[in-house]
């Protein structure tokens, strides 16, 4: 027990600069009931208790069906098509697995964080994509198809990469035995990423119709959603947010750094503009909760006192980055109801449809876009079909 107590205490104690210790002091409140390093934390009150529990519990709830209004625009073709042949899912997973824990460990290392937080650091890294880059995959034209499966396929390898990311990143910091991997809550990510979709692709299948306005009201809702996680998640733990400046500037980098470095990598192994941005979105849109979870569970509360903000800053900044893209992410084809174009799991395709008996080429006008050619199509990276050859002339 004796050995275990100074093993959990290394982390405190190594390179502990005296300096930031009296400046952290003087900024602690006189309530506080832990005050070690560069944070404080005040008793929570009852009231943020129930709270807690009220709002974890909607959120949950609203959680569930928003995927469940995700799966309305998934294809199970389509879905099963990524599965055969996972390119696609190949290279978010190598994006998500070997990219973003390399990269949490070079910030770690370059900004000389307190071992402590360069753990907390990489451990984020190292979770899995979260369900709101699903959210963010349809509002960015991305192909949810592929974005359902990347989350579905990383959280399920999460059960075996996590441990192993995290024993090759944190050893020259802290034992791997100190970590605790909550095995139980990714099972229960999973459960709740996997049934919702699940019933939403089948009520696709059943109620095609319906499923389109049901996809329109999750979606809004999962914006909606995304925003009060964010703002609860800043209330419930107001108590945790003076740290370093550090760890600020790493949970500004770190999101910033995983979509660009998604995008490319993804754009590189020869995948089209829409699946690299759902690419993009998994690498850098992290499951921060499992985040939070691990650090609770894995650590005494004075070391939460040193390391439980950055979850948070981490989820600011990979929704304010998300939502920059969206944006300045103006650029798409607007259709109307006869235009030949025609949307199909997140790709546009030139289309046979039948109209007054016959075949419609696209007309130059028939989208909002003003101008529709098939040169402007191709430079968008869409892609084409083999057109029947009495039409080869289109």
């Amino acid at each position: 027990m004796q050995e275990d107590h100074l093993r959990e205490s290394d982390i405190l104690t190594s390179t502990f600069p005296t300096t930031q210790l009296i400046w952290n002091f003087s900024q602690c409140s006189e309530n506080a009931t832990i005050c070690k390093g560069t944070s404080c934390l005040k008793p929570t009150d009852d009231f943020n208790k129930v709270l807690s529990v009220i709002l974890s519990t909607v959120l949950t709830v609203m959680l569930a069906l928003v995927m469940f209004s995700m799966g309305c625009n998934v294809e199970l073709k389509k879905f099963l098509g990524h599965i055969k042949r996972p390119w696609g899912i190949t290279v978010g997973i190598l994006c998500q697995f070997g990219v973003m824990p390399l990269l949490g460990f070079t910030l770690a290392f370059a900004f000389n964080v307190l071992p402590i937080q360069a753990v907390a650091v990489i451990i984020m890294g190292c979770c899995p994509g979260g369900t709101a880059s699903n959210i963010l995959a349809y509002w960015l034209d991305g192909d949810m198809d592929l974005s359902i499966s990347m989350t579905t396929c990383s959280t399920l390898l999460a059960m075996g990469m996590m441990p192993l990311c995290i024993f090759v990143y944190t050893k020259i910091w802290t034992d791997f035995d100190s970590i605790y991997i909550p095995y139980d809550s990714i099972g229960i990510s999973l459960v709740a990423l996997v049934i919702p979709v699940s019933f939403g692709i089948f009520f696709k299948h059943q109620w095609p119709r319906l499923a389109k306005i049901i996809l329109k009201i999750g979606s809004i809702s999962g914006g909606i959603l995304i925003v009060i996680i964010a703002v609860v998640g800043g209330i419930l733990y107001q108590s945790s947010w003076t740290i370093t400046p550090e760890l600020w500037v790493i949970g500004t980098i770190f999101p910033a750094a995983g979509y660009s470095l998604g995008f490319f990598l993804a754009r590189m192994a020869g995948q089209s503009w829409h699946r690299c941005r759902t690419v993009a979105l998994e690498t850098g849109m992290q499951n921060s909760q499992l985040c939070t979870t691990i650090v609770q569970l894995s650590f005494s509360q004075e070391q939460l006192a040193l390391m439980f903000t950055f979850p948070l800053i981490y989820s600011i900044f990979q929704i304010a980055f998300a939502a920059i893209i969206l944006g300045g992410n103006g650029n798409q084809f607007e259709k109307c109801p006869n235009c030949c174009l025609e949307e199909c799991g997140q790709n546009f395709h030139l289309s046979e449809i039948k109209q007054n008996n016959g075949l419609q080429p696209p007309s130059m006008l028939c989208c909002k876009s003003m101008f529709v050619s098939l040169s402007k199509i191709k430079m968008h990276g869409l892609q084409l079909p083999e057109l029947p050859n009495q039409h080869a002339g289109w």
